[in-house]
């Protein structure tokens, strides 16, 4: 829990430069994970997979834009890239 409150502090600090590395990381990683998705076909497993990393994608763009609190945007920031990673594992194997 300490590693938690120690980067959310540090977010939270530079709030600024953290977002805009934070949405251009994220999105590639996504992006990323969306491009192994789409290689697997067009089923309705991969068409889920695809929903996931799109929607905690977007969900983590759409708190900065709404300017939520650095907690839950954080929050959001941390979902999305184990959403991406995950998915991004399963494909690749």
């Amino acid at each position: 829990m300490k590693f938690y409150n120690n980067y959310l502090a540090e977010y939270t600090k530079g709030l600024t430069g953290y977002t805009a590395i934070g949405i251009i990381g994220q999105s590639c990683l996504g992006s990323i994970a969306a491009m192994y998705v789409l290689k697997g076909g067009v089923a309705i497993s991969e068409m889920t997979q695809l929903f996931l990393v799109i929607v905690f994608c977007m969900g983590y763009n759409a708190a900065i834009l709404a300017q939520l609190k650095p907690k839950t945007s954080f929050n959001l920031l941390i979902a999305s890239i184990l959403c991406s990673i995950i998915i991004l594992i399963v494909n690749l194997t």
